[in-house]
Protein backbone atom coordinates (compact mmCIF):
# COMPACT_ATOMS: atom_id res chain seq x y z
CA UNK A 1 0.00 0.00 0.00
CA UNK A 2 2.74 2.42 0.85
CA UNK A 3 5.71 3.22 -1.31
CA UNK A 4 8.54 5.00 0.50
CA UNK A 5 10.88 7.16 -1.55
CA UNK A 6 13.87 8.80 0.08
CA UNK A 7 17.24 10.23 -0.78
CA UNK A 8 20.36 8.37 0.26
CA UNK A 9 20.64 8.16 4.03
CA UNK A 10 23.90 10.06 4.11
CA UNK A 11 22.39 12.97 2.18
CA UNK A 12 19.41 13.08 4.49
CA UNK A 13 21.63 13.19 7.53
CA UNK A 14 23.77 15.88 5.98
CA UNK A 15 20.97 17.99 4.57
CA UNK A 16 18.06 17.64 6.97
CA UNK A 17 18.93 16.61 10.51
CA UNK A 18 20.33 19.15 12.94
CA UNK A 19 24.03 18.36 13.48
CA UNK A 20 26.24 18.91 16.50
CA UNK A 21 28.18 21.68 14.72
CA UNK A 22 25.82 23.86 12.74
CA UNK A 23 27.37 26.46 10.44
CA UNK A 24 26.80 30.19 10.16
CA UNK A 25 26.30 31.85 6.77
CA UNK A 26 25.97 35.63 6.52
CA UNK A 27 26.71 38.20 3.87
CA UNK A 28 25.78 41.25 1.85
CA UNK A 29 24.01 41.81 -1.48
CA UNK A 30 24.87 44.58 -3.91
CA UNK A 31 25.13 45.51 -7.57
CA UNK A 32 26.90 48.08 -9.70
CA UNK A 33 23.89 50.37 -9.25
CA UNK A 34 23.32 49.81 -5.53
CA UNK A 35 25.95 48.71 -3.04
CA UNK A 36 23.36 47.60 -0.47
CA UNK A 37 20.22 45.98 -1.87
CA UNK A 38 17.21 45.33 0.35
CA UNK A 39 14.69 42.60 -0.43
CA UNK A 40 16.91 40.16 -2.32
CA UNK A 41 16.08 36.53 -1.64
CA UNK A 42 19.22 34.46 -1.02
CA UNK A 43 18.81 30.68 -1.20
CA UNK A 44 21.27 27.96 -0.21
CA UNK A 45 20.93 24.30 -1.20
CA UNK A 46 23.48 21.70 -0.13
CA UNK A 47 24.76 19.39 -2.84
CA UNK A 48 22.51 16.33 -3.11
CA UNK A 49 19.97 17.63 -0.60
CA UNK A 50 16.27 18.14 -1.43
CA UNK A 51 16.12 21.10 0.99
CA UNK A 52 16.58 24.76 0.08
CA UNK A 53 16.67 27.45 2.77
CA UNK A 54 16.03 31.09 1.86
CA UNK A 55 16.45 34.38 3.73
CA UNK A 56 15.99 38.00 2.60
CA UNK A 57 18.44 40.90 2.75
CA UNK A 58 17.57 43.81 5.03
CA UNK A 59 17.72 47.58 4.50
CA UNK A 60 21.53 47.49 4.83
CA UNK A 61 21.78 44.73 2.24
CA UNK A 62 22.77 42.15 4.84
CA UNK A 63 21.40 38.64 5.25
CA UNK A 64 21.88 35.89 7.82
CA UNK A 65 20.78 32.29 7.78
CA UNK A 66 19.33 31.13 11.10
CA UNK A 67 21.68 29.32 13.43
CA UNK A 68 21.35 25.56 13.12
CA UNK A 69 19.80 25.50 9.64
CA UNK A 70 22.95 24.77 7.62
CA UNK A 71 25.65 22.13 8.09
CA UNK A 72 29.20 21.83 6.82
CA UNK A 73 29.50 21.21 3.10
CA UNK A 74 29.20 22.73 -0.37
CA UNK A 75 26.14 24.86 -1.11
CA UNK A 76 24.75 26.21 -4.36
CA UNK A 77 23.57 29.79 -4.03
CA UNK A 78 20.55 31.25 -5.81
CA UNK A 79 18.92 34.68 -5.68
CA UNK A 80 15.58 36.20 -6.60
CA UNK A 81 15.51 39.91 -7.36
CA UNK A 82 13.43 40.93 -10.35
CA UNK A 83 15.62 42.62 -12.92
CA UNK A 84 18.83 40.99 -11.74
CA UNK A 85 20.81 37.76 -12.11
CA UNK A 86 23.40 36.33 -9.77
CA UNK A 87 26.88 37.40 -10.92
CA UNK A 88 28.67 35.59 -8.12
CA UNK A 89 29.62 33.73 -6.13
CA UNK A 90 27.58 30.79 -7.39
CA UNK A 91 28.45 28.58 -4.41
CA UNK A 92 29.96 28.61 -0.94
CA UNK A 93 31.68 26.01 1.22
CA UNK A 94 30.83 25.97 4.89
CA UNK A 95 33.48 24.63 7.24
CA UNK A 96 34.66 25.21 10.76
CA UNK A 97 34.60 29.02 10.62
CA UNK A 98 31.57 31.23 9.91
CA UNK A 99 31.26 32.28 6.27
CA UNK A 100 30.52 35.85 5.19
CA UNK A 101 29.98 36.27 1.45
CA UNK A 102 29.59 39.36 -0.72
CA UNK A 103 26.94 38.53 -3.33
CA UNK A 104 27.04 40.60 -6.50
CA UNK A 105 24.11 40.99 -8.89
CA UNK A 106 24.05 42.05 -12.54
CA UNK A 107 21.22 43.46 -14.63
CA UNK A 108 19.34 40.65 -16.36
CA UNK A 109 19.21 40.34 -20.12
CA UNK A 110 15.79 38.65 -20.04
CA UNK A 111 13.39 40.47 -17.72
CA UNK A 112 10.38 38.67 -19.23
CA UNK A 113 11.63 35.34 -17.87
CA UNK A 114 11.41 36.73 -14.33
CA UNK A 115 7.88 38.15 -14.41
CA UNK A 116 5.15 36.54 -12.33
CA UNK A 117 1.64 36.03 -13.64
CA UNK A 118 0.58 39.08 -11.61
CA UNK A 119 3.24 41.19 -13.33
CA UNK A 120 2.13 39.97 -16.75
CA UNK A 121 -1.43 40.99 -15.88
CA UNK A 122 -0.07 44.40 -14.82
CA UNK A 123 1.90 44.77 -18.05
CA UNK A 124 -0.60 43.57 -20.65
CA UNK A 125 -2.88 46.24 -22.11
CA UNK A 126 -6.60 45.63 -22.20
CA UNK A 127 -9.63 45.82 -19.96
CA UNK A 128 -10.40 43.72 -16.91
CA UNK A 129 -12.92 41.78 -19.01
CA UNK A 130 -10.26 41.14 -21.66
CA UNK A 131 -7.94 39.62 -19.05
CA UNK A 132 -10.56 37.79 -16.99
CA UNK A 133 -10.52 34.52 -18.99
CA UNK A 134 -6.75 34.26 -18.47
CA UNK A 135 -7.15 33.55 -14.77
CA UNK A 136 -8.12 30.01 -15.79
CA UNK A 137 -4.90 29.49 -17.77
CA UNK A 138 -2.76 29.69 -14.63
CA UNK A 139 -4.13 26.35 -13.46
CA UNK A 140 -1.95 24.49 -15.98
CA UNK A 141 0.86 26.87 -17.00
CA UNK A 142 2.18 30.40 -16.63
CA UNK A 143 1.08 33.37 -18.70
CA UNK A 144 4.62 33.60 -20.06
CA UNK A 145 3.81 30.67 -22.37
CA UNK A 146 1.03 32.75 -23.90
CA UNK A 147 2.84 36.06 -24.29
CA UNK A 148 5.95 34.43 -25.80
CA UNK A 149 3.86 32.66 -28.45
CA UNK A 150 3.61 33.92 -32.03
CA UNK A 151 0.09 32.78 -32.97
CA UNK A 152 -2.19 35.24 -34.68
CA UNK A 153 -5.89 35.29 -33.78
CA UNK A 154 -6.80 32.50 -36.21
CA UNK A 155 -3.90 30.39 -34.98
CA UNK A 156 -4.98 30.78 -31.38
CA UNK A 157 -8.51 29.39 -31.87
CA UNK A 158 -7.56 25.71 -32.31
CA UNK A 159 -5.07 26.05 -29.46
CA UNK A 160 -7.80 27.27 -27.11
CA UNK A 161 -10.14 24.51 -28.24
CA UNK A 162 -7.43 21.92 -27.68
CA UNK A 163 -6.87 23.22 -24.14
CA UNK A 164 -10.44 22.19 -23.29
CA UNK A 165 -9.54 18.56 -23.90
CA UNK A 166 -7.10 18.47 -20.99
CA UNK A 167 -8.23 17.50 -17.50
CA UNK A 168 -8.13 20.04 -14.68
CA UNK A 169 -5.46 17.94 -13.01
CA UNK A 170 -2.85 18.57 -15.69
CA UNK A 171 0.60 20.07 -15.15
CA UNK A 172 3.46 20.46 -17.62
CA UNK A 173 5.19 17.39 -16.15
CA UNK A 174 2.06 15.25 -16.48
CA UNK A 175 -0.60 16.14 -19.03
CA UNK A 176 -3.88 14.22 -18.84
CA UNK A 177 -6.72 14.21 -21.35
CA UNK A 178 -10.40 14.24 -20.45
CA UNK A 179 -12.52 11.29 -21.54
CA UNK A 180 -15.47 13.64 -22.07
CA UNK A 181 -14.30 17.07 -23.21
CA UNK A 182 -16.69 20.05 -23.02
CA UNK A 183 -18.09 21.56 -26.20
CA UNK A 184 -16.05 24.62 -27.28
CA UNK A 185 -17.67 28.03 -27.25
CA UNK A 186 -16.50 29.20 -30.65
CA UNK A 187 -17.59 32.81 -30.23
CA UNK A 188 -15.88 33.05 -26.85
CA UNK A 189 -12.74 31.39 -28.19
CA UNK A 190 -12.54 33.87 -31.06
CA UNK A 191 -12.94 36.86 -28.73
CA UNK A 192 -10.18 35.60 -26.47
CA UNK A 193 -7.97 34.68 -29.42
CA UNK A 194 -8.28 38.19 -30.83
CA UNK A 195 -7.17 39.66 -27.51
CA UNK A 196 -4.27 37.24 -27.03
CA UNK A 197 -2.89 38.14 -30.43
CA UNK A 198 -2.54 41.74 -29.20
CA UNK A 199 -0.38 40.82 -26.19
CA UNK A 200 1.86 38.04 -27.57
CA UNK A 201 4.71 38.26 -30.09
CA UNK A 202 2.68 37.65 -33.23
CA UNK A 203 3.77 41.09 -34.46
CA UNK A 204 7.37 40.76 -33.25
CA UNK A 205 8.45 42.44 -30.04
CA UNK A 206 5.97 43.18 -27.27
CA UNK A 207 4.23 46.48 -27.86
CA UNK A 208 3.99 47.40 -24.19
CA UNK A 209 6.45 47.95 -21.33
CA UNK A 210 7.06 45.17 -18.83
CA UNK A 211 6.00 46.26 -15.36
CA UNK A 212 7.31 44.74 -12.14
CA UNK A 213 6.49 44.85 -8.45
CA UNK A 214 9.00 46.32 -5.99
CA UNK A 215 11.31 44.07 -4.00
CA UNK A 216 10.30 43.20 -0.42
CA UNK A 217 10.93 45.86 2.19
CA UNK A 218 10.84 46.14 5.97
CA UNK A 219 8.70 43.50 7.60
CA UNK A 220 8.52 41.47 4.36
CA UNK A 221 12.27 40.72 4.72
CA UNK A 222 11.86 39.15 8.17
CA UNK A 223 11.14 35.60 7.11
CA UNK A 224 12.76 32.20 6.59
CA UNK A 225 11.45 30.01 3.77
CA UNK A 226 12.25 26.32 3.43
CA UNK A 227 11.45 24.33 0.29
CA UNK A 228 11.36 20.53 0.30
CA UNK A 229 11.69 19.04 -3.17
CA UNK A 230 9.56 15.94 -3.61
CA UNK A 231 11.06 12.84 -5.26
CA UNK A 232 9.23 13.07 -8.62
CA UNK A 233 8.55 16.04 -10.88
CA UNK A 234 5.12 14.56 -11.58
CA UNK A 235 4.01 15.03 -7.96
CA UNK A 236 1.63 18.00 -7.74
CA UNK A 237 0.93 18.81 -4.07
CA UNK A 238 -2.48 20.49 -4.03
CA UNK A 239 -3.91 20.55 -0.49
CA UNK A 240 -1.55 20.32 2.49
CA UNK A 241 -2.02 19.97 6.25
CA UNK A 242 0.17 18.96 9.19
CA UNK A 243 -0.52 16.35 11.84
CA UNK A 244 0.35 16.44 15.59
CA UNK A 245 3.71 14.78 14.84
CA UNK A 246 4.68 17.58 12.45
CA UNK A 247 4.35 15.42 9.34
CA UNK A 248 2.92 17.10 6.24
CA UNK A 249 0.10 15.33 4.38
CA UNK A 250 -0.80 16.36 0.85
CA UNK A 251 -3.15 15.45 -1.95
CA UNK A 252 -1.42 14.69 -5.24
CA UNK A 253 -3.29 16.43 -8.05
CA UNK A 254 -1.96 14.26 -10.86
CA UNK A 255 -1.22 10.81 -9.39
CA UNK A 256 -3.30 8.37 -7.33
CA UNK A 257 -1.27 8.70 -4.16
CA UNK A 258 -1.81 10.34 -0.78
CA UNK A 259 1.51 11.86 0.29
CA UNK A 260 3.11 12.01 3.72
CA UNK A 261 6.33 13.97 4.23
CA UNK A 262 8.47 14.09 7.37
CA UNK A 263 10.43 17.38 7.38
CA UNK A 264 12.75 16.09 10.12
CA UNK A 265 14.06 13.17 8.06
CA UNK A 266 13.07 14.01 4.49
CA UNK A 267 11.20 10.74 4.07
CA UNK A 268 8.33 10.94 1.60
CA UNK A 269 5.73 8.17 1.69
CA UNK A 270 3.24 7.50 -1.10
CA UNK A 271 0.03 5.67 -0.13
CA UNK A 272 -1.43 4.19 -3.30
CA UNK A 273 -5.12 5.00 -3.77
CA UNK A 274 -7.03 2.23 -5.59
CA UNK A 275 -7.88 3.18 -9.17
CA UNK A 276 -11.66 3.11 -9.62
CA UNK A 277 -11.82 4.01 -13.32
CA UNK A 278 -8.89 2.79 -15.43
CA UNK A 279 -8.27 5.01 -18.43
CA UNK A 280 -9.56 8.15 -16.70
CA UNK A 281 -7.33 10.94 -15.35
CA UNK A 282 -5.82 10.23 -11.94
CA UNK A 283 -5.13 12.53 -9.01
CA UNK A 284 -7.01 14.04 -6.10
CA UNK A 285 -7.90 17.56 -5.00
CA UNK A 286 -9.54 18.30 -1.64
CA UNK A 287 -7.94 16.80 1.49
CA UNK A 288 -9.96 17.07 4.72
CA UNK A 289 -10.06 15.45 8.16
CA UNK A 290 -13.20 13.91 9.65
CA UNK A 291 -14.35 14.04 13.28
CA UNK A 292 -11.98 11.17 14.19
CA UNK A 293 -8.95 12.71 12.49
CA UNK A 294 -8.97 10.38 9.49
CA UNK A 295 -8.25 11.91 6.09
CA UNK A 296 -10.67 12.10 3.17
CA UNK A 297 -9.85 12.76 -0.47
CA UNK A 298 -11.99 13.88 -3.40
CA UNK A 299 -11.02 11.65 -6.32
CA UNK A 300 -11.74 13.99 -9.24
CA UNK A 301 -12.29 11.98 -12.47
CA UNK A 302 -11.94 8.68 -10.60
CA UNK A 303 -15.50 9.45 -9.42
CA UNK A 304 -15.86 9.02 -5.69
CA UNK A 305 -14.33 9.63 -2.29
CA UNK A 306 -11.60 7.87 -0.31
CA UNK A 307 -11.25 7.65 3.47
CA UNK A 308 -7.73 7.04 4.83
CA UNK A 309 -7.57 5.40 8.25
CA UNK A 310 -4.70 7.15 10.02
CA UNK A 311 -4.12 4.26 12.43
CA UNK A 312 -4.33 1.34 10.00
CA UNK A 313 -2.90 3.29 7.03
CA UNK A 314 -5.56 1.81 4.74
CA UNK A 315 -8.18 3.22 2.40
CA UNK A 316 -11.92 2.71 2.31
CA UNK A 317 -13.37 3.64 -1.07
CA UNK A 318 -16.78 5.18 -1.80
CA UNK A 319 -17.25 5.13 -5.58
CA UNK A 320 -20.11 6.90 -7.29
CA UNK A 321 -22.27 3.94 -8.32
CA UNK A 322 -23.90 2.88 -11.56
CA UNK A 323 -24.96 5.15 -14.37
CA UNK A 324 -24.21 8.25 -12.30
CA UNK A 325 -20.51 7.53 -12.79
CA UNK A 326 -20.50 8.60 -16.41
CA UNK A 327 -17.54 9.95 -18.40
CA UNK A 328 -18.05 13.50 -17.06
CA UNK A 329 -18.46 12.62 -13.37
CA UNK A 330 -15.98 14.47 -11.17
CA UNK A 331 -15.62 15.16 -7.43
CA UNK A 332 -13.27 18.02 -6.52
CA UNK A 333 -14.48 18.64 -2.94
CA UNK A 334 -15.18 16.59 0.19
CA UNK A 335 -16.40 17.74 3.61
CA UNK A 336 -16.40 15.07 6.37
CA UNK A 337 -15.77 17.43 9.30
CA UNK A 338 -19.07 16.65 11.09
CA UNK A 339 -19.74 13.13 9.82
CA UNK A 340 -20.29 12.07 13.44
CA UNK A 341 -23.43 14.26 13.58
CA UNK A 342 -25.50 12.30 11.06
CA UNK A 343 -23.27 9.80 9.28
CA UNK A 344 -23.13 11.92 6.09
CA UNK A 345 -20.23 13.34 4.07
CA UNK A 346 -20.62 16.19 1.58
CA UNK A 347 -19.09 16.38 -1.90
CA UNK A 348 -19.91 17.91 -5.28
CA UNK A 349 -20.82 16.87 -8.81
CA UNK A 350 -18.68 19.19 -10.92
CA UNK A 351 -20.18 18.37 -14.31
CA UNK A 352 -23.77 18.91 -13.16
CA UNK A 353 -22.88 21.82 -10.85
CA UNK A 354 -24.60 20.18 -7.92
CA UNK A 355 -24.05 19.11 -4.31
CA UNK A 356 -23.83 15.42 -3.40
CA UNK A 357 -24.15 13.78 0.00
CA UNK A 358 -22.74 10.36 0.86
CA UNK A 359 -24.53 8.12 3.36
CA UNK A 360 -21.75 6.22 5.13
CA UNK A 361 -23.99 3.31 6.11
CA UNK A 362 -25.37 2.58 2.65
CA UNK A 363 -22.64 3.99 0.41
CA UNK A 364 -25.29 5.78 -1.63
CA UNK A 365 -25.10 9.36 -2.89
CA UNK A 366 -27.91 11.90 -2.84
CA UNK A 367 -27.81 14.78 -5.36
CA UNK A 368 -28.99 18.24 -4.32
CA UNK A 369 -29.41 21.20 -6.67
CA UNK A 370 -28.90 24.29 -4.48
CA UNK A 371 -29.60 26.66 -7.37
CA UNK A 372 -32.91 25.27 -8.63
CA UNK A 373 -34.90 28.30 -7.46
CA UNK A 374 -32.51 30.85 -8.99
CA UNK A 375 -33.07 32.34 -12.47
CA UNK A 376 -32.00 29.99 -15.23
CA UNK A 377 -28.86 30.66 -17.23
CA UNK A 378 -26.48 31.38 -14.35
CA UNK A 379 -23.10 29.64 -14.42
CA UNK A 380 -22.79 28.14 -10.93
CA UNK A 381 -20.14 25.81 -9.52
CA UNK A 382 -20.24 24.55 -5.91
CA UNK A 383 -16.62 24.46 -4.80
CA UNK A 384 -15.00 25.14 -1.40
CA UNK A 385 -16.97 23.34 1.34
CA UNK A 386 -17.23 23.80 5.11
CA UNK A 387 -19.56 22.20 7.67
CA UNK A 388 -20.69 23.28 11.13
CA UNK A 389 -21.24 21.05 14.18
CA UNK A 390 -24.70 19.87 13.06
CA UNK A 391 -23.32 19.16 9.58
CA UNK A 392 -25.05 22.02 7.81
CA UNK A 393 -23.02 22.62 4.67
CA UNK A 394 -21.60 25.98 3.64
CA UNK A 395 -20.18 26.14 0.14
CA UNK A 396 -18.64 28.68 -2.21
CA UNK A 397 -20.10 29.21 -5.67
CA UNK A 398 -16.92 29.42 -7.75
CA UNK A 399 -18.88 29.93 -10.95
CA UNK A 400 -20.67 33.05 -9.75
CA UNK A 401 -20.69 35.21 -6.60
CA UNK A 402 -22.44 33.29 -3.84
CA UNK A 403 -22.01 31.64 -0.47
CA UNK A 404 -24.53 28.84 -0.09
CA UNK A 405 -25.94 26.89 2.84
CA UNK A 406 -27.62 23.47 2.74
CA UNK A 407 -29.54 22.39 5.82
CA UNK A 408 -28.38 18.97 7.02
CA UNK A 409 -31.91 17.90 8.02
CA UNK A 410 -34.17 19.32 5.32
CA UNK A 411 -31.61 19.69 2.47
CA UNK A 412 -33.10 23.15 1.88
CA UNK A 413 -30.68 25.61 0.28
CA UNK A 414 -30.14 29.30 0.97
CA UNK A 415 -28.01 31.51 -1.28
CA UNK A 416 -26.17 34.63 -0.07
CA UNK A 417 -24.65 36.82 -2.84
CA UNK A 418 -21.30 38.42 -2.00
CA UNK A 419 -21.21 42.24 -1.97
CA UNK A 420 -18.64 42.17 -4.79
CA UNK A 421 -20.26 41.11 -8.07
CA UNK A 422 -18.78 38.29 -10.15
CA UNK A 423 -16.43 37.52 -7.25
CA UNK A 424 -16.02 33.76 -7.84
CA UNK A 425 -15.35 32.73 -4.20
CA UNK A 426 -13.09 29.69 -4.23
CA UNK A 427 -11.74 28.13 -0.99
CA UNK A 428 -11.80 29.00 2.69
CA UNK A 429 -12.44 27.83 6.23
CA UNK A 430 -15.09 27.98 8.96
CA UNK A 431 -13.70 29.00 12.36
CA UNK A 432 -15.00 28.13 15.81
CA UNK A 433 -16.92 31.42 16.02
CA UNK A 434 -19.01 30.56 12.98
CA UNK A 435 -17.15 32.93 10.65
CA UNK A 436 -16.59 31.67 7.14
CA UNK A 437 -13.35 33.11 5.73
CA UNK A 438 -12.92 32.81 1.98
CA UNK A 439 -10.93 34.05 -1.01
CA UNK A 440 -12.70 35.91 -3.83
CA UNK A 441 -10.62 34.68 -6.74
CA UNK A 442 -11.95 36.95 -9.49
CA UNK A 443 -12.60 40.03 -7.34
CA UNK A 444 -9.11 40.19 -5.74
CA UNK A 445 -10.63 40.24 -2.27
CA UNK A 446 -10.70 38.32 0.99
CA UNK A 447 -14.14 37.84 2.46
CA UNK A 448 -15.86 36.86 5.69
CA UNK A 449 -19.43 35.62 6.06
CA UNK A 450 -20.79 35.54 9.61
CA UNK A 451 -23.04 32.48 9.66
CA UNK A 452 -24.90 33.81 12.73
CA UNK A 453 -25.71 37.33 11.56
CA UNK A 454 -25.59 36.39 7.86
CA UNK A 455 -23.50 39.50 7.18
CA UNK A 456 -20.49 39.90 4.91
CA UNK A 457 -17.22 41.82 5.17
CA UNK A 458 -14.71 42.16 2.35
CA UNK A 459 -11.15 43.44 2.07
CA UNK A 460 -9.17 44.24 -1.07
CA UNK A 461 -5.88 42.39 -1.35
CA UNK A 462 -3.01 44.92 -1.43
CA UNK A 463 -1.70 43.93 -4.88
CA UNK A 464 -4.13 43.86 -7.83
CA UNK A 465 -4.12 40.71 -9.98
CA UNK A 466 -3.25 38.54 -6.98
CA UNK A 467 -6.30 36.30 -7.53
CA UNK A 468 -6.22 34.59 -4.11
CA UNK A 469 -7.12 30.92 -4.14
CA UNK A 470 -7.62 30.25 -0.43
CA UNK A 471 -7.44 31.92 2.98
CA UNK A 472 -6.66 30.66 6.50
CA UNK A 473 -7.42 32.54 9.73
CA UNK A 474 -4.75 31.79 12.35
CA UNK A 475 -4.99 31.78 16.15
CA UNK A 476 -4.15 35.51 16.24
CA UNK A 477 -6.97 36.46 13.88
CA UNK A 478 -4.57 37.15 11.00
CA UNK A 479 -5.43 35.94 7.51
CA UNK A 480 -2.98 34.03 5.31
CA UNK A 481 -3.51 33.66 1.59
CA UNK A 482 -1.73 32.81 -1.66
CA UNK A 483 -2.52 31.66 -5.17
CA UNK A 484 -1.34 30.93 -8.67
CA UNK A 485 -0.41 34.45 -9.78
CA UNK A 486 1.92 36.50 -7.59
CA UNK A 487 4.51 34.09 -6.07
CA UNK A 488 3.73 35.87 -2.81
CA UNK A 489 2.20 34.84 0.51
CA UNK A 490 -0.18 37.43 1.95
CA UNK A 491 -0.45 38.02 5.70
CA UNK A 492 -3.35 40.34 6.50
CA UNK A 493 -4.81 41.83 9.69
CA UNK A 494 -8.54 42.40 9.06
CA UNK A 495 -8.87 44.53 12.20
CA UNK A 496 -6.32 47.13 11.06
CA UNK A 497 -5.94 46.51 7.34
CA UNK A 498 -2.18 46.08 7.82
CA UNK A 499 -0.60 43.59 5.47
CA UNK A 500 2.72 42.09 4.45
CA UNK A 501 3.52 40.09 1.32
CA UNK A 502 6.36 37.58 1.46
CA UNK A 503 7.98 36.89 -1.92
CA UNK A 504 8.76 33.21 -2.52
CA UNK A 505 12.14 31.99 -3.84
CA UNK A 506 10.83 30.31 -6.99
CA UNK A 507 7.73 30.47 -9.18
CA UNK A 508 5.02 28.96 -7.00
CA UNK A 509 1.62 27.77 -8.10
CA UNK A 510 -0.19 27.54 -4.74
CA UNK A 511 -3.66 26.15 -4.12
CA UNK A 512 -4.80 25.28 -0.56
CA UNK A 513 -2.95 26.99 2.31
CA UNK A 514 -2.52 25.79 5.88
CA UNK A 515 -1.25 27.44 9.06
CA UNK A 516 0.25 25.45 11.91
CA UNK A 517 -0.94 27.25 15.04
CA UNK A 518 1.18 25.05 17.33
CA UNK A 519 4.39 26.99 16.59
CA UNK A 520 5.37 30.46 17.78
CA UNK A 521 5.13 32.46 15.58
CA UNK A 522 2.71 30.41 13.49
CA UNK A 523 4.06 28.51 10.45
CA UNK A 524 2.58 28.75 6.96
CA UNK A 525 2.53 25.64 4.73
CA UNK A 526 1.55 25.17 1.09
CA UNK A 527 2.32 22.95 -1.87
CA UNK A 528 3.98 24.22 -5.04
CA UNK A 529 1.55 22.50 -7.38
CA UNK A 530 3.69 23.01 -10.49
CA UNK A 531 7.04 22.75 -8.70
CA UNK A 532 6.84 19.33 -6.97
CA UNK A 533 7.78 20.88 -3.64
CA UNK A 534 6.41 21.72 -0.21
CA UNK A 535 6.84 25.25 1.11
CA UNK A 536 7.29 26.19 4.76
CA UNK A 537 7.27 29.89 5.59
CA UNK A 538 8.31 31.04 9.05
CA UNK A 539 7.75 34.72 9.85
CA UNK A 540 10.27 36.16 12.30
CA UNK A 541 7.66 38.32 14.05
Amino acid sequence: MARVLMAALGLLLAGLQAPAHAQVLTGTVGSAEDSAMEGVLVSAQKGGSPVTVTVVSDAQGRFRFPDGRLTAGDYRLRIRATGYDLAGPQSVTLGAAPADVAIKLAKTADLAAQLTNTEWFMSMPGSADDKRPLIECMSCHTLERIVRSTYDADGFVPVLERMLTYANNTIQARAQKRVAAPTPNEAGARRLAAYLATVNRSAGAWRYPLRTLPRPQGRATRVVITEYDLPRKTIAPHDVRTDPQGHVWYSNFTENFLGEFDPATGVNTDYAIPVLKPGFPTGTLDLEADADGNLWLALMFQAGLARFDMAARTFQMFPVPGAASDDAMQQSMVMPRADNADGKVWTNDVARRAIMRLDLKTGTYERIDPFKFLPKGGLHAPYGMMADARNDLYFLDFGDENVGRVDAVTAASTIFPTPAPRSRPRRGMLDEQGRLWFAEFAADKLGMFDTKSEAFKEWDVPTPHTHPYDVFCDRNGELWSAGMASDRVLRFEPQTGRSVEYLLPRPANIRRVFVDNATSPVTFWAGNNHGAALIKLEPLD
